[in-house]
C-alpha cells in the first residue's frame, strides 16, 4: 500500500483541499478526522468531531481508542486499498495514524502551503476560529447521520487538479459538508424539544386542510428522533392527502433547519372542525 500524507495546521483548509490532493495523485481513499472516505462516500469510522471535548477528539483522530482502531484496520483490509491519503495537523500526527493503523511508512507528504495560497489559508482560519466551522470532504447526505443535530451546510465547488501521471489539468464539480462540532470556539449548543415543536407547528399549520397542530411528541435516539403529532383538520378535506403533505413539509423543515435524522413520523387525526 502506498501511503500519502496531507499536513496543515488546524483550520488551514486541509479537508477543503483533500479531494483535490487525492485526485492529483489518483488516490481513492482518504482518512480524515477518524473517517475512512472512498472518493466521496463514508465507508467506515465515526468522526472525531462528534466527541464531547477537544482532547477526546484528538485521541479519536489518531486512533488511540481500541474499538475505533480495530474497526478502521478491518475496513482498510477489506477494501484492499492500494493508495491512501492521511490528513493531519503535523508530521507527527500523520505518522502516528499510519503506525496505529499498521499502514506502513509514509511515502510522500504534501503540505497545505503546496496547494493553497496564503490568502486562502487565512480565509480558512477565519472560518474555523471565528465561526467554528469545519469542512468534511463528503456530501451532506453521506455525513449527516454522524452529525445529527449539528449545523451543516452543503458546499458546492469546482476542483481543478493535475494528475501525477501527466501535465493535464482537469476540473470536476464536488460537494463538501461544512459542520460545527459539539465543542467549538463558539461554545456548545443543543436543539431543544420546544424548538422542534415550534418548527413543526409553524410549518404544518400552513398545510391545506390542517386547522391546528394540537400536540407534538418527540422520541430521541442517539443519532436522531421519531415524531408523533396530533392534528385538528378541516371537515371535507382528504385525510390521506393531508397526511402525505404533512409528512413532506415536516421532513423538509426538520432537515433544512436542524439536520436531525428522522426515523419516523406518526400522525393522529384527533378532531375535525368545519
Amino acid at each position: 500500500m502506498q501511503v500519502y500524507a496531507f499536513v496543515g495546521k488546524t483550520g488551514t483548509g486541509k479537508s477543503y483541499n483533500a479531494l483535490k490532493v487525492a485526485k492529483s495523485y489518483d488516490i481513492k481513499y482518504i482518512i480524515d478526522d477518524a473517517i475512512l472516505i472512498k472518493e466521496t462516500k463514508v465507508i467506515a469510522g465515526k468522526s472525531a468531531k462528534t466527541e464531547a471535548s477537544k482532547i477526546a477528539s484528538v485521541k479519536a483522530a489518531i486512533f488511540l481508542y481500541e474499538d475505533r482502531r480495530k474497526e478502521m484496520i478491518s475496513a482498510i483490509r477489506k477494501e484492499k486499498i492500494d493508495k491512501i491519503l492521511i490528513l493531519g495537523t503535523s508530521d507527527d500526527m500523520v505518522k502516528k495514524i499510519a503506525e496505529n493503523l499498521k499502514l506502513g511508512s509514509i511515502q510522500k507528504t504534501i503540505y497545505i502551503e503546496d496547494v493553497a495560497s496564503p490568502e486562502k489559508i487565512e480565509e480558512a482560519r477565519k472560518s474555523r476560529f471565528e465561526e467554528g466551522k469545519h469542512v468534511v470532504p463528503v456530501p451532506t447526505f453521506e455525513i449527516k447521520k454522524q452529525f445529527s443535530g449539528y449545523f451543516m451546510d452543503p458546499l458546492r465547488m469546482f476542483d481543478i487538479y493535475r494528475r501525477e501521471s501527466s501535465n493535464m489539468y482537469e476540473a470536476e464539480s464536488s460537494e463538501k459538508t461544512i459542520i460545527r462540532p459539539t465543542y467549538s470556539y463558539l461554545g456548545r449548543y443543543r436543539i431543544s424539544d420546544n424548538v422542534i415543536k415550534e418548527i413543526i407547528t409553524y410549518t404544518v399549520e400552513k398545510v391545506d386542510g390542517v386547522n391546528k397542530v394540537q400536540k407534538v411528541f418527540t422520541e430521541k435516539y442517539s443519532d436522531g428522533m421519531r415524531i408523533e403529532m396530533d392534528l385538528q383538520i378541516i371537515f371535507g378535506k382528504n385525510i390521506p392527502s393531508i397526511s402525505k403533505d404533512v409528512k413532506k413539509v415536516t421532513i423538509h423543515s426538520i432537515d433544512t433547519m436542524t439536520g436531525i435524522n428522522l426515523f419516523g413520523i406518526d400522525i393522529n387525526i384527533t378532531s375535525i372542525v368545519k
